[in-house]
Formats: C-alpha cells, structure tokens, sequence
C-alpha cells in the first residue's frame, strides 16, 4: 500500500496507512455499528474543538469542505433580516461571496490584499456603519497564501456587536489550537481530508447547540440543510439524511484514534511547525523567498515566489519533483508568480529534508533555468 509519491499540499494529503486499510471493509449505513462510530466520530469532534463541549455539536456533512461551507451559510444566515459581513483575503474567501450570491444572502465585503492579513480596524469600521450586519465570517488560514488570520480577534470584535460568527477553519482544525468557546465562535466548518488526517468525502460543523436549534426552517436547500442533517443524526443516533460515505468515516474515525495516540492537536502542531521550519530554513538557503511575513505564516502551507530574472517554469519543477517522490501546489494569487508547499498529513521532519535535497539536486542539474 506505499504511495507513489508524498502529497505536499493542503489537503487532499498524504494519509497513513493504517487510516488507509481501514476501508477495505464495507459498511452498512442503517447498521448500529456504524451509526455508533458516527457519534463517536461527533463526540470526538466536540472534544477537539473546546472543553465546553456540551454547550456544542458536530454535524457531518457529505462531500467536500466546500458543500459544508455552503450548508452553513445556506442555513445559519435567516432568508429575511439576514446580512453576512465576509472578511477575505484570497480565494476561499472570495468563494464564500460567490457563494451568497447563488444563494441570495445579502452581504457587506471586507477585502484585504492577499499576502496580507485581514484588518482587524477596517472590519470595526464596517460592522460599526452598518447595523444590519447579523453575521461574520472569516477563513482562519487562507490558503491561498499560506497566511493565518486573527480569526479569534476578529469573532470578539464581532461579538462585540452582537453577532453570530462563522469560521472556515477548513485547513487548520486539528493542527492549530483553538477552543470554539473561548475565541467565540458559533459555527466552525473543517473537513475530513485537512489536519486530522483522513480522506476526502464529508466536511462538518462544530456549532454551538443553541444557535443552531434556531436554524430551523432558514436553509435554501434540501441536501444542504444542516439543521435538518443535525436533527437526524440526533434522533436517530448517528444516521444521515442521505447515503453517507461510509468508508471515509471508518477512515476519519481511525485517523482521529492516531491524532489522540500522537498526544493531540498541541503535537501535532509542533510537528506541523517544525516541517514548515526547517522547509523555509532550507528553501532560503537555495535562494528561493518566501511570500509571506513569519509573523502571520501558518504552519500548514508556504508560497514562495519564484526565482527573479531566471527561466524557471513551474511545470518543469513540479514534474521534476513527481518523479522523485514529491508533489507540491502551483500558486494561487494573481499579482505575483508562487509555488506552494504543504506541511500537512503525514508529514515529518525527515521528508522536508529529503525533499531539499531533491530541489538541490534540480537546481543544480538544470542551471541553465536560473541563470
């Protein structure tokens, strides 16, 4: 079952292969077996989000992270007297003002320079000129560059002004540390192929019970309502809607025992760190810059920009780096030329070294590219 390559990116990543061979059995969806790993799976969740977990939920939801994102905001957010602030500064910010405007939410934007964090004053600024605002949401790490949002400030300032948060935690649930209680956080949105390790096919909401209980009858959509998703697993213990995807919860459900045997999201994070440490360490000392400033770069993924004044062509570098075991992200941003890393899945230390070493190697054997 060894992989081909090591995936180098946010997610999908590289998995491990105990969380791998756990799908080789099927499961029933209507079986209390699995139902009972579903609420184990919710439990698990709500634990790993706070330790006031019984003021909170977790509500899966199938298909990628983005269909949660979209149930969320198709739900939480009433159809009358409901505006959503949208602070952003790249593209999964961005995909969440195409999203309102599918669904027909009215929104106010906050837009920040991509290589930049969001502005905590100009947020201020909007939430204190505009009243009508009932919601805030904000992408803790955008991935698009790498960068890590002040999401714990900015859901207190909107608290502030009394409103109802959401947060794309979608690349850092799992590998930073948070508590959904003490940052203010109503609703959190992840997915199964992020930090914690598993495989695409259902994203979920860390919600706050009460809030959520108000949801009902607000969603835009059938598949997409998360109240109605939630009241299901709760009254018939662990049961979907809809036919779940059965073997990438068995693998989730393993991959969250290996996060617990690791010592839990604080190692993790140290571990996640250290990879992106010793990556910039090394990619600095082969000349290459990174896009983003270290007092705000997250420790799941880096840009860097590409070499001034050379030949150097993505393509050629990234088939380069595929056949020697290694695939890495093109960029993402539109003003300057980058190439992204992951430091994310499974991931050491020992793999960011050999990885420099193949990036030497290119360097070296296609010189004519930099000159």
């Amino acid at each position: 079952m060894k992989n081909d390559y090591l995936l180098l990116t946010p997610g999908p990543l590289s998995t491990s292969e105990t969380v791998r061979k756990v799908m080789l059995k099927d499961w029933c969806t209507w079986d209390a077996e699995y139902n009972q790993l579903v609420q184990d799976v919710r439990s698990r969740l709500v634990q790993l989000a706070t330790t006031t977990v019984d003021k909170y939920t977790a509500v899966l939801m199938q298909g990628s992270g983005s269909f949660t994102v979209e149930a969320v905001l198709g739900t939480v957010i009433p159809k009358q007297r409901g505006k959503l602030l949208i602070c952003t500064n790249g593209a999964y910010g961005d995909r969440i003002v195409e999203m309102t405007e599918v669904l027909g939410i009215a929104t106010t934007v906050v837009s920040t320079e991509e290589s930049e964090i969001l502005d905590e004053q100009r947020i201020a600024a909007e939430l204190k000129r505009d009243p009508a605002i009932t919601h805030v949401v904000v992408v803790h790490c955008e991935t698009t560059t790498g960068v890590l949002n002040p999401a714990k400030a900015i859901c207190q300032l909107a608290k502030s002004y009394g409103k109802i948060t959401i947060v794309d935690a979608m690349s850092s649930f799992g590998g930073v540390e948070m508590d959904v209680f003490d940052w203010n956080i109503d609703f959190l949105i992840s997915s199964a192929n992020k930090c914690i390790q598993g495989v695409p096919g259902f994203g979920f909401c860390i919600a706050d019970r009460d809030k959520l209980e108000a949801c009902k009858g607000n969603a835009r959509s059938l598949s997409l309502d998360l109240y109605s998703q939630y009241k299901k697993m709760e009254e018939a213990n662990g049961k979907w809607r809809y036919t779940s995807p059965t073997h990438v919860v068995r693998a989730f459900h393993q991959a969250l025992i290996e996060l617990e045997e690791e010592g839990g999201i604080t190692v993790r994070n140290q571990r996640y760190a250290t990879n992106q440490e010793q990556l910039v360490k090394g990619m600095e000392e082969l000349g290459f810059h990174v896009l983003i400033p270290r007092a705000y770069q997250s420790p799941i993924i880096t840009s860097f920009l590409y070499p001034k004044q050379t030949n150097f062509t993505f393509e050629q570098f990234y088939q380069s780096l595929k056949k020697q075991g290694f695939v890495i992200y093109p960029g993402k941003i539109s003003k300057v030329d980058t190439f992204r890393i992951g430091n994310i899945g499974e991931v050491y230390v020992e793999d960011i070294h050999l990885l420099l070493g193949v990036i030497k190697s290119f360097i070296v054997d296609k010189q004519e590219l930099f000159a």
